[in-house]
């Protein structure tokens, strides 16, 4: 059923992959599926903001974004599951929307949060944002 997962994950936020991981790891067991892990990083391109930001910030930053992706990979995803990192900037919901569409993934699974900051009540949660703006199977785990 389905051939591609999505893992979208915050890699400063445990919530965002503890209970969404084992749920991903065991449908990827189930349909041999692959498993992509998706981490957004915010961006800084800014002038505005840029302008205050070291020489080589937005590189050295991804860098640092890419390595601890692996890492994680390495560290919480079990060797029998297919697994592919992806990073990349911009807005967390639309960049998951972005990726899952360019790799045609059949479902993306993610975390619920029941945080609520400020932000939260402008523009709402992530999560809520790419369930009403993609046509691709999304599993919100709570």
């Amino acid at each position: 059923m389905y051939r591609k997962i999505l893992l979208p994950v915050d890699l400063d936020e445990e919530a965002s992959w503890h209970k969404a991981l084992p749920t991903a790891v065991a449908l990827c067991r189930t349909f041999n599926a692959s498993l992509h892990v998706l981490t957004v990083r915010p961006g800084a391109k800014m002038p505005m903001v840029s302008a205050y930001l070291p020489k080589n910030f937005s590189r050295d930053a991804e860098a640092a974004v890419v390595d601890a992706q692996r890492t994680f990979i390495d560290e919480q995803v079990p060797d029998d599951i297919q697994a592919q990192s992806i990073v990349v900037g911009g807005s967390p919901w639309e960049a998951i929307i972005k990726v899952a569409e360019q790799l045609e993934v059949e479902l993306i699974v993610m975390a619920s949060h029941t945080k609520r900051r400020f932000v939260d009540y402008v523009l709402g949660p992530n999560s809520e944002h790419v369930v009403h703006h993609t046509r691709i199977s999304v599993m919100i785990v709570r």
